[in-house]
């Protein structure tokens, strides 16, 4: 049997003009799971990381803990299908949804009011949920704009292209809370919409662990942070 990790992002700079980067708090929380691994003399046959910045960075910080120590650590490969789905380009649906929908459009209001405050991430969140709901039922979509469909099918397959090698491996994945709640909800068979639900609660760096082979799927845990326990490093985004 093999093992599956997949390991969420540390914390990215999230309602910045470059969010596709590490805080240095998100830094911190990916080095301090290489050390952690690294004490426990974890080892992987195989690294694979998603093709955004935060996935290799995160990935960068773990594989520089190895390094110090004097560890091998596995040349990582990129797959694009480890991606997230494009936030920023779903939130450009938005603005045809606050046109016709007063609802929304009132949440969009409470997210603008509270930008640059202690609360705008709660704000964003019940504004973005909305939002992903109507993306999700292809409710509102454009032509430059991945479906939640594409976005899922795209994820199903590069985790099956991994749970379909054969012999006993260690594999870690590094990417995102999206996919990683399509992980879990295609392991266990819920409906496809599950996915985005699970997603909401996923920590950075946050762990999610499978075993596999012949034919049989196992969800060992899912978003443990056992690296982060007795620290203030654990965050959502």
């Amino acid at each position: 049997m093999s093992q599956l990790i997949v390991v969420r992002h540390g914390q990215a700079a999230a309602f910045s003009a470059d969010s596709d980067r590490l805080t240095p708090l998100g830094e911190r929380q990916a080095a301090t799971l290489g050390e952690f691994w690294v004490k426990r003399g974890v080892s992987f046959d195989e690294v694979i990381i998603g093709g955004l910045r935060r996935h290799a960075q995160t990935e960068q910080q773990v594989a520089a803990a190895y390094e110090r120590a004097g560890l091998p650590w596995p040349k990582p490969q990129i797959v694009a299908g480890w991606n997230e789905y494009d936030a920023s380009a779903i939130m450009q649906l938005g603005a045809a949804l606050r046109e016709r929908d007063p609802e929304f459009a009132k949440l969009v209001r409470e997210f603008e009011a509270a930008a640059g405050t202690a609360e705008q991430n709660r704000f964003f969140q019940r504004m973005f949920e909305v939002l992903m709901a109507r993306w999700i039922g292809n409710e509102v979509s454009a032509e430059h704009v991945e479906t939640f469909e594409a976005f899922h099918n795209r994820v199903a397959q590069a985790f099956e292209a991994v749970l379909s090698k054969t012999g006993n491996r260690r594999v870690v994945v590094f990417s995102s809370g999206g996919p990683i709640g399509v992980t879990v909800q295609s392991a266990l068979r819920a409906p496809k919409p599950v996915a985005l639900e699970l997603n909401w609660r996923v920590r950075n760096t946050s762990l999610t662990e499978y075993v596999f082979g012949r034919g049989r799927l196992s969800l060992d845990v899912f978003n443990v942070v056992p690296h982060l326990e007795g620290t203030d490093l654990q965050t959502f985004r």
